[in-house]
């Protein structure tokens, strides 16, 4: 509809500002520049505008000022969005979640800087970031009427299905709370070798650095395996509706792609592009992930498949 272009433009630089607080975020992890500009927020070590930059100054503020930008992108949206589209059911309620979990994800962040946070407490870091997006995303979806597109009004999910949705959805926050966890433990290269910690011997993990690594991989797995069987399911079952089909079968190329980037970051020693394309991964798999969870709610309810 050309009378909604501009806050199709408006959302569309919303979710892609969203994805570069997601990898800017874990680029200050990765390279260990949270405390770039001190132990001062929003100042940069005393100043508004940093006077000495370095790497680390300059990678922490640019994520700082991307936040703050983007955040005012994000308020305007749900903003918008709230008062154009509040007629569909779930504009309401996710233009409230963008919004909640932004400030929630800052907040935590400039806890960090101020006070410092245990491992345990800033792995949820990238998660709360993660659920902003996912919520960025589908407001944006629905200002575009994807659903439309893809006649997902008149999609049918039978009760399987429904619950690998479901599911899985929830499912994959863990993993990315125990990828965090890696990082921020320094979990990282714990483990030389890959799909074991060390290949020539089968033994359990020897300390907390070696269980956190291994206990993401094992969850790692166990997600590639499920959307596997999600997508073999999708494949037999529910051809005739592409919304479905075409969803599943993207999401299990994202999981194993995501699956191959984090063993390569093992067995490149946590090279930074590598690690990159890793958060920007997961980031597209769960943003897709909350979409199905969003055509289930919509859906019609089937007793078979």
């Amino acid at each position: 509809m050309k009378s909604n272009i501009y806050i199709k433009v408006f959302g569309v630089l919303a979710t892609v500002g969203m994805l570069l607080i997601l990898l800017g975020g874990a680029l200050v992890t990765k390279t260990d520049s949270g405390l770039g500009c001190g132990r001062n927020w929003p100042d940069c070590n005393g100043n508004l505008i940093p006077r000495e930059i370095t790497a680390e100054v300059l990678i922490e503020f640019s994520h700082r000022l991307v936040t703050g930008v983007v955040g005012i992108l994000i308020v305007i949206l749900a903003v918008w969005a709230w008062r154009k589209f509040g007629h569909v059911r779930e504009t309401k309620f996710l233009a409230i979640m963008a919004v909640f979990f932004l400030v929630l994800q800052a907040l935590i962040g400039a806890a960090q800087v101020l006070w410092g946070q245990g491992d345990f407490i800033l792995a949820l870091h990238f998660g709360i970031s993660l659920i902003s997006f996912a919520a960025v995303l589908l407001l944006t979806l629905l200002v575009f009427e994807v659903d439309r597109k893809f006649d997902a009004d008149r999609v049918q999910i039978g009760r399987k299905l429904r619950f690998h949705t479901i599911g899985v959805t929830l499912y994959s926050y863990i993993v990315v709370y125990t990828g965090a966890l890696v990082r921020h433990t320094d979990s990282s290269l714990i483990c030389s070798d890959w799909p074991l910690c060390r290949n020539d011997q089968f033994a359990l993990p020897n300390n907390m650095y070696e269980w956190v690594q291994m206990g993401h991989r094992f969850a790692a797995a166990l997600i590639v395996i499920w959307l596997g069987i999600i997508a073999l399911h999708v494949y037999r079952h529910y051809r005739d509706q592409r919304v479905i089909y075409w969803g599943w079968i993207i999401a299990f190329i994202i999981v194993m792609l995501q699956a191959t980037t984090g063993m390569l970051v093992v067995l490149t020693k946590l090279n930074l592009a590598v690690a990159l394309m890793h958060s920007l991964l997961i980031s597209m798999l769960f943003g897709l992930l909350c979409y199905m969870v969003l055509l289930v709610s919509r859906s019609k309810f089937i007793k078979s498949k």
